[in-house]
C-alpha cells in the first residue's frame, strides 16, 4: 500500500513522459538550433496571423487549419495501444495537451482582437482527443498494382494508406476551376506538399532499410531522386496553372524550386532521426513551418541553407551509425 501511493497519478505520468520525449528531441535537434528555429516560426505565425487577422473572414482560417492539423497528428500517433493498455480514460489528458499546445495561437488571435477564432480553436483541438485513431490498411488478398516503383516504399504504402491518388485529381480540378487566381494553385501546391510530406513521416523497417542501403550516401540520393521524380511530376500541373495564372512563369519557377527544397528538406528529417517517428514528424513540422516564412521575413532563406546542411550531416551520421550496427547483427556478418 505504501508503494502504491507513492506512484504518481496517471496524468502526471503520463506528462513526465512526454517531458521525456520533449527532452530527447531537445538533444536529438540540438537545444540552439531549436530555439532558433522556434523562434522563426513564431515570427512566421506571428506574421501570418495578422495578416488574416486584418480580414473578418479570414481568421476563421486560423482555427480550422489548427484544428485540421491537430486531428492529422492524432490519428497518426504511435502511442495508441500503449494508451489503450494502460489507461483507458486518456481522452481528457490528449485534449489537455492538445489546447496547451494551441495555446499559443489562441493567445495571438485574442491579442489580435480574434476572441471568437481562439476560442474555436482551443475547442476543436480540445474535441480531436475523442476522435478514434485511423485504421491500419486492411489486408486483402487483390490488390491493385501501384503505379509508383516498389523500391519507393514510401509512396507506395503512403498514397494507398490516405487514399491520396483520388485527392490529386480533385486538387487539380480544384486549382484549374480558380486558376485566373494565383491563391489556387498554391493553395493547390501547399496542400499536396503536406499530402507527400505525410508519406515520409513514418519510417521503414531496418530490414527494409538495411537491404535497399549499400552505403548512407548512395541511399539518401537514390531516396531523394526516386522522391523528387514522383513528386514533380504530380506537382507539375499546379506549377503550370501557376505560370498562365496572373503571377507569371517568374513565381511558377520560384514556386517549383521552393517547393522541391521544402521536399528535400522532409525527406532528410526521415533519415536525420530515423527511426523515431514521434521526432521526424516534430522536425518535419518545424521545418514545413519555417520554410513557409520564406515569404515572410528576409532572414528565413539562410536560415533553412543552415538547416539544410545539419540535416544532410545528420542524416548520414544517423544512417552510418544504424547500418553499421545492422550489419554486426546480422546472420551473415563474420564470427572473429
Amino acid at each position: 500500500m505504501a508503494l502504491a501511493s507513492r506512484q504518481p497519478a496517471p496524468p502526471v505520468a503520463y506528462l513526465r513522459l512526454r517531458l521525456r520525449l520533449l527532452g530527447r528531441l531537445l538533444r536529438e535537434i540540438g537545444w540552439w538550433r531549436l530555439a532558433l528555429g522556434v523562434s522563426m516560426l513564431v515570427l512566421g505565425v506571428l506574421q501570418a496571423l495578422v495578416v488574416l487577422a486584418a480580414h473578418p473572414a479570414g481568421c476563421w482560417l486560423v482555427p480550422l487549419l489548427v484544428g485540421w492539423l491537430g486531428l492529422a497528428a492524432h490519428r497518426r500517433r504511435a502511442d495508441w495501444q500503449f494508451l489503450l493498455m494502460t489507461a483507458p480514460g486518456f481522452r481528457p489528458w490528449l485534449a489537455l495537451e492538445y489546447v496547451w499546445l494551441a495555446l499559443p495561437v489562441a493567445l495571438l488571435l485574442v491579442v489580435l482582437h480574434a476572441t471568437g477564432p481562439a476560442v474555436l480553436a482551443l475547442t476543436l483541438v480540445a474535441g480531436v482527443a475523442w476522435v478514434p485513431p485511423a485504421r491500419p490498411a486492411a489486408a486483402t488478398r487483390h490488390r491493385w498494382r501501384s503505379v509508383f516503383r516498389s523500391e519507393a516504399c514510401e509512396w507506395v504504402s503512403g498514397m494507398r494508406a490516405a487514399k491520396a491518388l483520388g485527392l490529386w485529381p480533385l486538387l487539380v480540378g480544384l486549382a484549374t476551376w480558380q486558376r485566373a487566381s494565383p491563391l489556387a494553385p498554391v493553395g493547390g501546391l501547399l496542400a499536396w506538399l503536406l499530402v507527400v510530406g505525410a508519406c515520409y513521416g513514418t519510417p521503414e523497417p531496418l530490414t527494409m532499410l538495411s537491404l535497399a542501403a549499400r552505403s548512407p550516401r548512395q541511399l539518401v540520393r537514390r531516396r531523394l531522386a526516386l522522391g523528387l521524380g514522383y513528386a514533380a511530376a504530380t506537382a507539375a500541373p499546379f506549377w503550370l496553372l501557376l505560370g498562365l495564372s496572373a503571377a507569371g512563369w517568374g513565381a511558377m519557377l520560384a514556386g517549383a524550386l521552393v517547393w522541391l527544397g521544402l521536399l528535400v528538406m522532409l525527406i532528410l528529417c526521415k533519415y536525420a532521426f530515423y527511426p523515431v517517428s514521434a521526432h521526424i514528424r516534430s522536425t518535419q513540422g518545424l521545418v514545413l513551418a519555417v520554410g513557409l516564412g520564406l515569404f515572410w521575413h528576409p532572414a528565413y532563406p539562410p536560415l533553412m541553407l543552415a538547416a539544410a546542411g545539419m540535416l544532410v550531416w545528420q542524416s548520414r551520421r544517423r544512417l552510418r551509425a544504424i547500418l553499421s550496427v545492422s550489419e554486426l547483427h546480422s546472420p551473415h556478418a563474420r564470427n572473429y
